[in-house]
Protein backbone atom coordinates (compact mmCIF):
# COMPACT_ATOMS: atom_id res chain seq x y z
CA UNK A 1 0.00 0.00 0.00
CA UNK A 2 1.52 3.50 -1.15
CA UNK A 3 2.29 5.53 1.80
CA UNK A 4 -0.05 8.72 2.68
CA UNK A 5 1.77 11.92 3.01
CA UNK A 6 1.16 14.18 6.00
CA UNK A 7 1.13 17.27 4.22
CA UNK A 8 -0.64 18.84 1.29
CA UNK A 9 0.87 19.72 -1.98
CA UNK A 10 0.24 23.09 -1.24
CA UNK A 11 1.86 23.07 1.82
CA UNK A 12 4.90 21.67 0.41
CA UNK A 13 4.94 23.90 -2.60
CA UNK A 14 5.45 26.41 -0.27
CA UNK A 15 8.32 25.10 1.51
CA UNK A 16 10.07 24.90 -1.53
CA UNK A 17 9.47 28.09 -2.33
CA UNK A 18 10.41 29.36 1.08
CA UNK A 19 13.93 27.63 0.58
CA UNK A 20 14.29 28.28 -2.94
CA UNK A 21 13.99 32.27 -1.36
CA UNK A 22 16.24 31.87 1.44
CA UNK A 23 19.09 30.28 -0.99
CA UNK A 24 18.83 33.51 -2.95
CA UNK A 25 19.35 35.94 -0.39
CA UNK A 26 21.92 33.30 0.90
CA UNK A 27 20.64 32.08 3.84
CA UNK A 28 21.70 28.36 3.23
CA UNK A 29 21.13 27.56 6.69
CA UNK A 30 17.19 28.21 6.57
CA UNK A 31 17.06 26.87 3.09
CA UNK A 32 18.69 23.31 4.82
CA UNK A 33 16.16 23.28 7.65
CA UNK A 34 13.20 23.83 6.04
CA UNK A 35 13.51 21.43 3.43
CA UNK A 36 14.50 19.20 6.52
CA UNK A 37 11.42 19.98 8.00
CA UNK A 38 9.33 18.90 4.89
CA UNK A 39 11.19 15.43 4.69
CA UNK A 40 9.66 14.76 8.18
CA UNK A 41 6.47 16.30 7.29
CA UNK A 42 6.50 13.55 3.81
CA UNK A 43 9.48 10.97 4.66
CA UNK A 44 9.33 9.26 1.58
CA UNK A 45 9.40 11.78 -1.08
CA UNK A 46 12.12 11.09 -2.99
CA UNK A 47 12.57 14.53 -4.40
CA UNK A 48 12.65 16.39 -0.98
CA UNK A 49 15.39 13.95 0.10
CA UNK A 50 17.63 14.54 -3.51
CA UNK A 51 17.17 18.17 -2.82
CA UNK A 52 18.50 18.18 0.60
CA UNK A 53 21.16 16.28 -0.29
CA UNK A 54 21.97 18.61 -3.03
CA UNK A 55 21.44 21.76 -0.67
CA UNK A 56 24.19 19.99 1.89
CA UNK A 57 26.29 19.13 -1.22
CA UNK A 58 26.51 22.82 -2.43
CA UNK A 59 27.59 23.58 1.34
CA UNK A 60 30.68 20.72 1.84
CA UNK A 61 28.68 18.52 3.64
CA UNK A 62 29.27 15.47 1.99
CA UNK A 63 28.76 13.08 4.47
CA UNK A 64 25.17 14.88 5.18
CA UNK A 65 24.53 15.02 1.50
CA UNK A 66 25.15 11.19 1.04
CA UNK A 67 22.88 10.64 4.23
CA UNK A 68 20.11 12.27 2.12
CA UNK A 69 20.63 10.97 -0.85
CA UNK A 70 21.00 7.47 0.49
CA UNK A 71 17.57 7.57 2.12
CA UNK A 72 15.90 8.69 -1.27
CA UNK A 73 17.44 5.81 -3.04
CA UNK A 74 16.08 3.32 0.00
CA UNK A 75 13.13 5.05 -0.02
CA UNK A 76 12.28 5.33 -4.04
CA UNK A 77 9.87 3.00 -5.75
CA UNK A 78 11.57 3.40 -8.75
CA UNK A 79 15.49 2.68 -7.88
CA UNK A 80 17.44 2.78 -10.70
CA UNK A 81 15.91 6.45 -11.47
CA UNK A 82 16.87 7.43 -7.96
CA UNK A 83 20.98 6.24 -8.30
CA UNK A 84 20.64 8.02 -11.33
CA UNK A 85 18.89 11.07 -9.95
CA UNK A 86 21.56 10.51 -6.68
CA UNK A 87 24.03 10.77 -9.24
CA UNK A 88 23.15 14.31 -10.98
CA UNK A 89 22.91 15.92 -8.06
CA UNK A 90 26.04 15.07 -6.76
CA UNK A 91 27.67 16.45 -10.04
CA UNK A 92 25.20 19.60 -9.24
CA UNK A 93 27.53 19.84 -6.27
CA UNK A 94 30.94 18.88 -7.79
CA UNK A 95 31.62 15.33 -6.07
CA UNK A 96 32.62 13.65 -8.74
CA UNK A 97 33.46 10.33 -6.81
CA UNK A 98 30.35 10.03 -5.47
CA UNK A 99 28.35 10.53 -8.96
CA UNK A 100 30.53 8.24 -10.42
CA UNK A 101 29.62 5.36 -7.31
CA UNK A 102 25.86 6.09 -7.99
CA UNK A 103 26.05 5.77 -11.82
CA UNK A 104 27.93 2.56 -11.08
CA UNK A 105 24.91 1.27 -9.00
CA UNK A 106 22.35 2.65 -11.26
CA UNK A 107 24.32 0.80 -14.26
CA UNK A 108 24.04 -2.62 -12.11
CA UNK A 109 20.17 -2.63 -12.31
CA UNK A 110 17.87 -3.92 -14.69
CA UNK A 111 16.79 -1.64 -17.14
CA UNK A 112 19.16 1.21 -16.70
CA UNK A 113 19.05 4.07 -19.29
CA UNK A 114 21.67 4.83 -21.56
CA UNK A 115 22.61 7.93 -20.31
CA UNK A 116 23.71 6.58 -17.16
CA UNK A 117 26.68 4.28 -19.36
CA UNK A 118 26.92 7.89 -20.65
CA UNK A 119 28.03 9.59 -17.98
CA UNK A 120 29.65 6.87 -16.38
CA UNK A 121 31.85 6.63 -19.94
CA UNK A 122 32.47 10.22 -19.42
CA UNK A 123 33.54 10.45 -15.59
CA UNK A 124 35.85 7.82 -16.77
CA UNK A 125 37.20 9.83 -19.43
CA UNK A 126 37.88 12.87 -16.83
CA UNK A 127 40.27 9.98 -15.36
CA UNK A 128 41.93 9.34 -18.25
CA UNK A 129 40.45 6.03 -18.01
CA UNK A 130 40.05 5.57 -21.79
CA UNK A 131 39.54 1.97 -21.96
CA UNK A 132 36.54 1.80 -18.87
CA UNK A 133 35.23 4.88 -20.90
CA UNK A 134 34.77 2.89 -23.85
CA UNK A 135 33.38 -0.50 -21.89
CA UNK A 136 30.53 1.98 -20.79
CA UNK A 137 29.96 3.66 -24.18
CA UNK A 138 29.96 0.19 -25.72
CA UNK A 139 26.87 -0.87 -23.17
CA UNK A 140 25.11 2.35 -23.64
CA UNK A 141 25.04 1.91 -27.73
CA UNK A 142 24.10 -2.07 -26.85
CA UNK A 143 20.82 -0.65 -25.25
CA UNK A 144 20.63 2.09 -28.21
CA UNK A 145 22.60 1.88 -31.13
CA UNK A 146 21.06 5.02 -32.25
CA UNK A 147 21.76 7.18 -28.78
CA UNK A 148 22.81 10.68 -29.91
CA UNK A 149 24.86 11.41 -26.51
CA UNK A 150 26.54 7.98 -27.10
CA UNK A 151 27.58 8.59 -30.44
CA UNK A 152 29.22 11.51 -29.59
CA UNK A 153 30.99 10.16 -26.75
CA UNK A 154 32.45 7.13 -28.79
CA UNK A 155 33.56 10.07 -31.52
CA UNK A 156 35.57 12.10 -28.86
CA UNK A 157 37.17 8.91 -27.48
CA UNK A 158 38.06 7.89 -30.92
CA UNK A 159 40.14 11.18 -31.16
CA UNK A 160 41.66 11.21 -27.69
CA UNK A 161 43.10 7.76 -29.35
CA UNK A 162 43.90 9.24 -32.48
CA UNK A 163 41.60 7.60 -34.63
CA UNK A 164 40.90 10.55 -36.55
CA UNK A 165 38.98 9.05 -39.38
CA UNK A 166 37.23 7.11 -37.58
CA UNK A 167 35.67 10.06 -35.35
CA UNK A 168 35.10 12.71 -38.31
CA UNK A 169 32.82 9.71 -39.72
CA UNK A 170 30.82 8.69 -36.57
CA UNK A 171 30.14 12.94 -36.08
CA UNK A 172 29.21 13.36 -39.83
CA UNK A 173 26.73 10.72 -39.49
CA UNK A 174 25.38 11.92 -36.32
CA UNK A 175 24.94 15.29 -37.25
CA UNK A 176 22.56 14.30 -40.51
CA UNK A 177 20.18 12.71 -37.80
CA UNK A 178 16.94 14.28 -36.51
CA UNK A 179 17.03 14.74 -32.97
CA UNK A 180 15.78 17.09 -30.51
CA UNK A 181 18.89 16.93 -27.95
CA UNK A 182 20.42 20.86 -28.84
CA UNK A 183 23.47 20.49 -26.17
CA UNK A 184 24.34 17.33 -27.97
CA UNK A 185 24.12 18.34 -31.86
CA UNK A 186 26.66 21.28 -30.20
CA UNK A 187 29.05 19.96 -28.78
CA UNK A 188 29.04 17.29 -32.45
CA UNK A 189 29.60 20.36 -33.90
CA UNK A 190 32.59 21.86 -31.47
CA UNK A 191 33.74 17.76 -31.47
CA UNK A 192 33.81 18.25 -35.51
CA UNK A 193 35.61 21.58 -35.59
CA UNK A 194 38.31 20.14 -33.12
CA UNK A 195 38.96 16.67 -35.00
CA UNK A 196 39.29 19.13 -38.35
CA UNK A 197 41.81 20.73 -36.49
CA UNK A 198 43.64 17.93 -35.89
CA UNK A 199 43.57 17.22 -39.61
CA UNK A 200 44.40 20.22 -40.62
CA UNK A 201 41.50 21.03 -41.97
CA UNK A 202 41.45 24.92 -40.59
CA UNK A 203 38.61 26.48 -42.85
CA UNK A 204 36.42 23.35 -42.47
CA UNK A 205 36.85 23.57 -38.37
CA UNK A 206 35.60 26.97 -38.76
CA UNK A 207 32.95 26.57 -40.20
CA UNK A 208 31.86 23.73 -37.74
CA UNK A 209 32.98 26.19 -34.98
CA UNK A 210 30.49 28.63 -36.58
CA UNK A 211 27.67 26.06 -37.37
CA UNK A 212 27.51 25.24 -33.14
CA UNK A 213 27.49 29.41 -32.21
CA UNK A 214 24.30 29.28 -34.35
CA UNK A 215 23.29 26.89 -32.39
CA UNK A 216 23.82 28.24 -28.99
CA UNK A 217 23.06 32.08 -30.10
CA UNK A 218 18.75 32.35 -29.69
CA UNK A 219 19.47 31.59 -25.84
CA UNK A 220 22.26 33.93 -25.05
CA UNK A 221 20.50 37.24 -24.99
CA UNK A 222 20.43 37.34 -21.48
CA UNK A 223 23.69 35.67 -20.62
CA UNK A 224 25.00 38.33 -22.77
CA UNK A 225 23.28 41.63 -20.70
CA UNK A 226 25.03 39.82 -17.43
CA UNK A 227 28.25 39.70 -18.89
CA UNK A 228 27.86 43.72 -20.01
CA UNK A 229 27.32 44.35 -16.47
CA UNK A 230 30.44 42.54 -15.12
CA UNK A 231 32.38 44.40 -17.51
CA UNK A 232 30.63 47.80 -16.29
CA UNK A 233 31.96 46.47 -13.25
CA UNK A 234 35.37 45.79 -14.63
CA UNK A 235 35.38 48.82 -15.98
CA UNK A 236 34.10 50.90 -12.85
CA UNK A 237 36.74 49.32 -10.55
CA UNK A 238 39.56 50.13 -13.11
CA UNK A 239 38.44 53.72 -11.82
CA UNK A 240 37.75 53.73 -8.27
CA UNK A 241 40.32 50.79 -7.35
CA UNK A 242 43.45 53.91 -6.86
CA UNK A 243 47.17 52.39 -5.71
CA UNK A 244 46.26 54.15 -2.30
CA UNK A 245 43.02 51.88 -1.41
CA UNK A 246 45.25 49.49 -2.44
CA UNK A 247 48.14 50.14 -0.06
CA UNK A 248 45.97 51.28 3.26
CA UNK A 249 43.81 47.44 2.25
CA UNK A 250 47.83 45.94 2.01
CA UNK A 251 48.65 47.49 4.76
CA UNK A 252 46.17 46.07 7.03
CA UNK A 253 48.01 42.15 7.40
CA UNK A 254 48.52 43.22 11.25
CA UNK A 255 44.80 43.48 12.16
CA UNK A 256 44.05 40.17 10.51
CA UNK A 257 45.77 37.62 12.23
CA UNK A 258 46.63 34.94 11.95
CA UNK A 259 48.42 35.34 8.50
CA UNK A 260 47.55 32.53 5.92
CA UNK A 261 49.82 31.01 3.22
CA UNK A 262 47.56 31.74 -0.01
CA UNK A 263 48.19 32.26 -3.45
CA UNK A 264 45.46 33.19 -6.16
CA UNK A 265 46.72 31.51 -9.76
CA UNK A 266 44.25 33.23 -12.07
CA UNK A 267 45.02 35.15 -15.76
CA UNK A 268 42.18 34.44 -18.29
CA UNK A 269 40.59 31.09 -19.55
CA UNK A 270 43.09 28.89 -21.49
CA UNK A 271 46.17 30.77 -20.65
CA UNK A 272 47.85 27.83 -18.85
CA UNK A 273 46.12 27.98 -15.43
CA UNK A 274 44.79 24.46 -15.32
CA UNK A 275 48.49 23.38 -16.48
CA UNK A 276 50.13 25.30 -13.38
CA UNK A 277 47.44 24.13 -10.63
CA UNK A 278 48.12 20.26 -11.43
CA UNK A 279 51.75 21.14 -11.61
CA UNK A 280 51.77 23.10 -8.29
CA UNK A 281 49.13 20.11 -6.69
CA UNK A 282 51.72 17.74 -7.21
CA UNK A 283 53.67 19.52 -4.14
CA UNK A 284 53.70 17.80 -1.47
CA UNK A 285 53.50 20.95 0.49
CA UNK A 286 50.65 22.50 -1.25
CA UNK A 287 46.68 22.10 -1.51
CA UNK A 288 44.79 23.63 -4.76
CA UNK A 289 41.34 23.78 -5.26
CA UNK A 290 40.32 23.96 -8.76
CA UNK A 291 37.85 26.40 -9.95
CA UNK A 292 35.74 27.04 -7.44
CA UNK A 293 32.84 30.01 -6.36
CA UNK A 294 33.94 29.59 -2.47
CA UNK A 295 35.72 32.78 -2.76
CA UNK A 296 33.18 34.86 -4.46
CA UNK A 297 30.55 32.90 -2.56
CA UNK A 298 31.59 32.67 1.28
CA UNK A 299 34.24 35.49 1.25
CA UNK A 300 33.29 38.04 -1.07
CA UNK A 301 29.16 38.22 -0.84
CA UNK A 302 28.43 38.00 2.90
CA UNK A 303 30.56 41.21 2.70
CA UNK A 304 27.95 42.73 0.62
CA UNK A 305 24.41 41.49 2.43
CA UNK A 306 23.02 44.70 3.29
CA UNK A 307 24.15 46.72 0.30
CA UNK A 308 22.01 47.66 -3.28
CA UNK A 309 23.04 45.87 -6.13
CA UNK A 310 24.24 48.85 -7.16
CA UNK A 311 26.72 49.17 -4.65
CA UNK A 312 30.50 49.63 -5.90
CA UNK A 313 32.91 47.17 -5.13
CA UNK A 314 35.09 49.63 -3.45
CA UNK A 315 31.46 50.85 -1.04
CA UNK A 316 31.54 47.16 -0.25
CA UNK A 317 35.05 46.83 0.61
CA UNK A 318 35.34 49.84 2.04
CA UNK A 319 32.75 49.47 4.48
CA UNK A 320 33.72 45.82 5.84
CA UNK A 321 34.52 46.04 9.36
CA UNK A 322 37.49 43.91 10.41
CA UNK A 323 35.07 41.12 12.63
CA UNK A 324 33.56 41.16 9.15
CA UNK A 325 36.66 39.93 7.75
CA UNK A 326 37.66 38.18 10.06
CA UNK A 327 34.44 36.28 9.58
CA UNK A 328 34.81 35.64 5.88
CA UNK A 329 39.04 34.44 6.10
CA UNK A 330 37.88 32.04 7.89
CA UNK A 331 33.94 30.63 6.26
CA UNK A 332 36.59 30.94 3.00
CA UNK A 333 38.98 28.50 4.54
CA UNK A 334 36.65 26.29 6.46
CA UNK A 335 34.41 25.48 2.66
CA UNK A 336 37.64 25.39 1.31
CA UNK A 337 38.76 22.79 3.64
CA UNK A 338 35.71 20.47 3.00
CA UNK A 339 35.45 20.97 -1.07
CA UNK A 340 39.36 19.71 -1.10
CA UNK A 341 39.14 17.16 1.85
CA UNK A 342 42.38 18.24 3.05
CA UNK A 343 43.35 20.79 6.09
CA UNK A 344 45.57 23.72 4.56
CA UNK A 345 47.28 23.65 8.41
CA UNK A 346 51.08 24.38 7.22
CA UNK A 347 50.49 24.03 3.49
CA UNK A 348 49.99 26.62 0.90
CA UNK A 349 46.51 26.77 -0.21
CA UNK A 350 46.58 28.00 -4.03
CA UNK A 351 43.08 28.85 -5.74
CA UNK A 352 43.42 28.58 -9.00
CA UNK A 353 40.27 30.06 -11.59
CA UNK A 354 40.60 32.14 -13.88
CA UNK A 355 37.68 34.03 -12.98
CA UNK A 356 39.48 35.54 -10.08
CA UNK A 357 40.64 38.33 -12.01
CA UNK A 358 38.02 40.29 -11.31
CA UNK A 359 37.85 39.35 -7.28
CA UNK A 360 41.57 40.56 -6.96
CA UNK A 361 40.28 43.94 -5.06
CA UNK A 362 38.31 41.65 -2.77
CA UNK A 363 41.29 39.36 -2.29
CA UNK A 364 43.40 42.36 -1.30
CA UNK A 365 40.86 43.60 0.61
CA UNK A 366 40.61 40.07 3.03
CA UNK A 367 43.41 38.40 2.50
CA UNK A 368 46.08 41.00 2.37
CA UNK A 369 48.65 38.82 2.55
CA UNK A 370 47.60 36.80 -0.29
CA UNK A 371 50.31 36.23 -3.03
CA UNK A 372 48.94 36.65 -7.13
CA UNK A 373 50.14 33.86 -9.96
CA UNK A 374 49.18 34.83 -13.64
CA UNK A 375 49.00 32.74 -16.33
CA UNK A 376 49.90 34.59 -19.65
CA UNK A 377 50.18 33.00 -22.26
CA UNK A 378 49.92 34.74 -26.42
CA UNK A 379 46.66 36.61 -26.72
CA UNK A 380 45.71 35.17 -30.18
CA UNK A 381 46.12 31.71 -28.90
CA UNK A 382 43.96 32.49 -25.90
CA UNK A 383 40.84 33.95 -27.72
CA UNK A 384 41.38 31.36 -30.48
CA UNK A 385 41.06 28.26 -27.92
CA UNK A 386 38.25 29.93 -26.20
CA UNK A 387 36.39 30.23 -29.12
CA UNK A 388 37.04 26.57 -29.76
CA UNK A 389 35.75 25.30 -26.39
CA UNK A 390 32.22 23.40 -26.04
CA UNK A 391 31.55 25.34 -23.10
CA UNK A 392 27.97 25.43 -21.86
CA UNK A 393 26.41 28.81 -22.26
CA UNK A 394 26.93 31.16 -19.50
CA UNK A 395 27.66 34.88 -19.31
CA UNK A 396 31.12 34.27 -20.09
CA UNK A 397 30.91 32.04 -22.26
CA UNK A 398 28.63 33.96 -24.31
CA UNK A 399 31.27 36.11 -25.24
CA UNK A 400 32.68 33.44 -27.20
CA UNK A 401 29.82 33.26 -29.46
CA UNK A 402 32.40 35.23 -32.05
CA UNK A 403 35.66 36.26 -32.25
CA UNK A 404 34.95 40.10 -31.96
CA UNK A 405 32.90 39.13 -28.21
CA UNK A 406 36.11 36.42 -27.42
CA UNK A 407 39.05 39.53 -28.04
CA UNK A 408 36.36 42.04 -25.97
CA UNK A 409 35.92 39.98 -22.74
CA UNK A 410 40.12 38.71 -23.46
CA UNK A 411 40.71 43.09 -23.06
CA UNK A 412 38.33 43.02 -20.36
CA UNK A 413 39.62 40.70 -18.33
CA UNK A 414 43.46 40.97 -18.40
CA UNK A 415 43.43 45.06 -19.39
CA UNK A 416 41.88 44.96 -15.58
CA UNK A 417 44.93 43.08 -14.36
CA UNK A 418 47.23 45.60 -16.44
CA UNK A 419 45.33 48.35 -14.49
CA UNK A 420 45.86 46.85 -11.12
CA UNK A 421 49.43 45.69 -11.82
CA UNK A 422 51.16 48.54 -11.29
CA UNK A 423 48.90 49.69 -8.05
CA UNK A 424 49.41 46.57 -6.30
CA UNK A 425 51.57 46.08 -3.09
CA UNK A 426 51.13 42.27 -2.71
CA UNK A 427 53.24 40.39 -4.22
CA UNK A 428 53.11 38.86 -7.53
CA UNK A 429 54.57 37.26 -10.95
CA UNK A 430 53.48 36.37 -14.27
CA UNK A 431 54.26 33.09 -15.95
CA UNK A 432 54.00 32.03 -19.71
CA UNK A 433 52.56 29.30 -21.05
CA UNK A 434 55.14 28.97 -23.36
CA UNK A 435 57.95 29.02 -20.82
CA UNK A 436 56.11 26.02 -19.26
CA UNK A 437 56.20 24.46 -22.12
CA UNK A 438 59.70 24.93 -23.44
CA UNK A 439 61.19 23.85 -20.13
CA UNK A 440 58.89 22.55 -17.50
CA UNK A 441 61.23 22.49 -14.80
CA UNK A 442 62.97 25.99 -14.70
CA UNK A 443 59.50 27.36 -15.06
CA UNK A 444 58.20 25.37 -11.92
CA UNK A 445 61.28 26.13 -10.01
CA UNK A 446 60.98 29.69 -10.52
CA UNK A 447 57.27 29.79 -9.46
CA UNK A 448 57.73 27.75 -6.41
CA UNK A 449 60.45 30.05 -5.44
CA UNK A 450 58.39 33.12 -5.72
CA UNK A 451 55.79 30.82 -4.02
CA UNK A 452 58.53 30.05 -1.00
CA UNK A 453 58.01 26.79 -1.66
CA UNK A 454 61.09 24.29 -2.02
CA UNK A 455 61.82 22.42 -4.71
CA UNK A 456 60.30 18.61 -5.61
CA UNK A 457 60.84 16.87 -8.30
CA UNK A 458 56.94 15.35 -7.78
CA UNK A 459 55.99 18.36 -10.14
CA UNK A 460 57.56 17.29 -12.93
CA UNK A 461 55.41 14.18 -13.09
CA UNK A 462 52.04 16.13 -13.23
CA UNK A 463 50.65 14.11 -15.31
CA UNK A 464 50.31 11.29 -13.21
CA UNK A 465 48.67 12.77 -10.36
CA UNK A 466 46.42 14.86 -12.75
CA UNK A 467 45.07 10.76 -13.42
CA UNK A 468 44.32 10.17 -9.76
CA UNK A 469 41.33 12.52 -9.56
CA UNK A 470 38.98 14.21 -11.64
CA UNK A 471 39.19 17.64 -13.36
CA UNK A 472 36.94 20.18 -13.69
CA UNK A 473 38.75 22.31 -16.01
CA UNK A 474 38.00 21.90 -19.84
CA UNK A 475 41.92 20.95 -20.20
CA UNK A 476 41.43 17.91 -18.00
CA UNK A 477 42.40 16.06 -20.83
CA UNK A 478 46.04 17.66 -22.00
CA UNK A 479 46.60 17.65 -18.20
CA UNK A 480 46.75 13.77 -17.91
CA UNK A 481 49.53 13.76 -20.43
CA UNK A 482 53.02 15.02 -20.42
CA UNK A 483 53.81 18.98 -21.73
CA UNK A 484 53.61 18.95 -25.69
CA UNK A 485 54.09 22.07 -27.61
CA UNK A 486 51.63 22.07 -30.26
CA UNK A 487 49.68 24.39 -29.16
CA UNK A 488 51.68 27.30 -29.09
CA UNK A 489 51.47 29.51 -32.46
CA UNK A 490 48.10 28.02 -33.58
CA UNK A 491 46.31 31.01 -33.80
CA UNK A 492 48.12 30.95 -37.28
CA UNK A 493 46.25 28.48 -39.00
CA UNK A 494 43.19 31.00 -38.13
CA UNK A 495 45.16 34.51 -38.78
CA UNK A 496 42.10 35.44 -41.36
CA UNK A 497 39.61 34.50 -39.09
CA UNK A 498 41.16 37.03 -36.09
CA UNK A 499 42.45 39.42 -38.74
CA UNK A 500 39.59 42.25 -38.07
CA UNK A 501 39.55 42.19 -34.11
CA UNK A 502 43.25 41.72 -33.36
CA UNK A 503 43.86 45.35 -33.02
CA UNK A 504 42.31 45.24 -29.70
CA UNK A 505 44.77 42.90 -28.68
CA UNK A 506 48.67 44.36 -30.04
CA UNK A 507 48.67 46.32 -26.41
CA UNK A 508 48.78 43.14 -24.53
CA UNK A 509 50.51 41.16 -27.76
CA UNK A 510 53.60 44.07 -27.66
CA UNK A 511 53.12 44.31 -23.38
CA UNK A 512 53.85 40.79 -23.40
CA UNK A 513 56.50 40.29 -26.47
CA UNK A 514 54.76 38.25 -28.68
CA UNK A 515 55.43 40.56 -31.43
Amino acid sequence: MKRQSRVSKGSLSRMFEEAAEAWKRQDYQHTIDTLARATRLDPANVSILLDLGRAYGLRYDYGAAERCLEKAVRVSPQRTEALAEAGRRCQEFGSYDMAKRYFERAAEQNGAAPSVFVTLAELNERHARLAEATHWVDRALTANVEHPAALLTRARLSRLGGKLEAAEGLLRSLLTKSFADVPTRTRSWYELGNVLDRQGRYDEAMGAFLAAKTLLRPASATPLRILQGIQARVREMEVTISASVLERWFETQAALPPARRLAVLCGHPRSGTTLLEQVLDSHPDVVTAEETHILHDEAYLPLSRGFSPEASVLQVLESSPVRALQQSRQDYFHCTELFTGKMTDGKLLIDKNPALNVLIPAVVRIFPEAKFLVAIRDPRDVCLSCFMQPLSLNPVSSAYLSLEGTVAQYASVMGFWRTLLPKLRNAWMEIRYEDAVENLEAASRRVLSFLEVPWSEEVLRFHAHARSKPLRSPSYAEVTKPVFKTAVGRWRNYQKYLAPWVVKLDPFIKAYDYE
